[in-house]
């Protein structure tokens, strides 16, 4: 924009539409309101490229300024197209109410709002997880209907394709653990305790719940994503109308695989964990690794491990659940396929801490 004397020349150059937003007239407003004031305003479109309704809504505010404020407005310079769409939208005035105004909803409009919602989520949950009840006793009946390569496949990658994430993250925690119990124990020159401190630590609780919070990340959110994308290309809906339950043959096998091979993989992410922490007691605490492996089987038992092992199991549970309805829940764009996958790490990791939280309450009114 240039002023030079009584006139502003404003040039138009580029690309005008709506995926670059709404251009502000502040710049124009501004130099319509100063001393002295413009006598006319020009337009420059000779280096305008692509527009649409953008550049429309643009000159019939600028317009609007000019006529409040006696300013003569040249559209000489704008493109012919340009000139005929506005003088087609000034042609006719705004009818008085044809806006509706915003109104704020009141806080008990809100409320109703949103009790609405959250009923509608709970039925949708309750409804899925009638189904698969259903779907499991078919199961166990030998009545369910879904591919046997399906599930070897799915195996395949809840399991031995998440090894190395779980293996880095297994070992690390064990590192972890070990290395702030040396901190506090090497003090009161009680440095073997670390063995039982990492052992305890992993065997009982955060063997299972790493792993579990890894799978929500890994696997929970890709079965989202698959389901969700099925979803929106209508996959499912030709399952249903070719007469096959999107329930097992979908949900049952991703449902199943994480619920083999969580097991699995938390009395691996056990063993490394305990591995870490030993780096640290012979690295660090001079222990040697059959004194670290012998205390950490004095401290464990076979109740500590199957306790790790249940738990890591009901995990599977949940974030199989938590996957596949959010997939099935998603919308029909493609930005809902990503709402879906961020939505199932959420609730399978909330899951799994409401659930740990559970089982630790439990195990103790149980002496466990």
């Amino acid at each position: 924009m240039e002023c030079s004397g009584d006139a502003i020349l404003v040039r138009l150059s580029g690309v005008w539409r709506l995926q670059g937003g709404l251009p502000s007239d502040a710049t124009v407003r501004q130099e319509l309101e100063r001393s002295p004031r413009p006598a006319r305003i020009a337009f420059e479109a000779q280096t305008l490229t692509h527009w649409d309704s953008t550049l429309l809504t643009f000159l019939v505010a600028i317009s609007a300024l000019c006529r409040q404020r006696g300013i003569n407005m040249d559209r000489a310079g704008l493109p012919a197209g340009v000139r005929r769409l506005l003088e087609l939208a000034e042609a006719v005035s705004e009818r008085k109410g044809a806006r509706k105004e915003a109104e704020e909803a009141s806080l008990l409009e809100r409320i109703g709002t949103t009790t609405l919602g959250a009923t509608a989520s709970l039925a949708e949950i309750l409804a899925f997880l009638g189904g698969m009840t259903i779907t499991f006793i078919r199961l166990f009946g030998m009545k369910a209907r879904y591919r046997a390569s399906d599930l070897f496949l799915l195996i395949q990658r809840c399991g031995a394709e998440a090894l190395p994430i779980v293996t880095l993250i297994s070992f690390l925690v064990g590192v972890i653990l070990a290395f702030v119990g040396a901190v506090q124990l090497k003090q009161f020159g009680a440095q073997i305790y670390v063995a039982d401190l990492v052992g305890i630590a992993m065997v009982r609780e955060m063997g299972a719940m790493m792993t579990a919070i890894i799978m929500a990340g890994r696997t929970g959110a890709a079965f989202a994503a698959q389901l969700g994308t099925m979803k929106v290309t209508q996959e499912i809906d030709a399952f249903t109308t070719a007469g096959f339950s999107p329930l097992e043959f979908l949900v049952l096998p991703r449902a199943v695989a994480l619920i083999l091979m969580m097991p699995l993989l938390c009395l691996y992410s056990d063993f490394v964990g305990v591995l870490g922490g030993a780096a640290i007691g012979v690295g660090m605490l001079d222990l040697s690794w059959t004194t670290y492996f012998r205390e950490t089987t004095n401290a464990i038992n076979v109740t500590d491990i199957a306790g790790g092992v249940f738990k890591s199991s009901v995990y599977g549970v949940l974030i199989a659940l938590a996957g596949c309805l959010r997939g099935l829940q998603c919308g029909n764009s493609s930005s809902a396929v990503g709402d879906a996958a961020t939505s199932a790490v959420v609730t399978g990791i909330v899951a799994i801490i409401v659930a740990c939280g559970t089982f630790a309450v439990i195990f103790y009114v149980l002496g466990i």
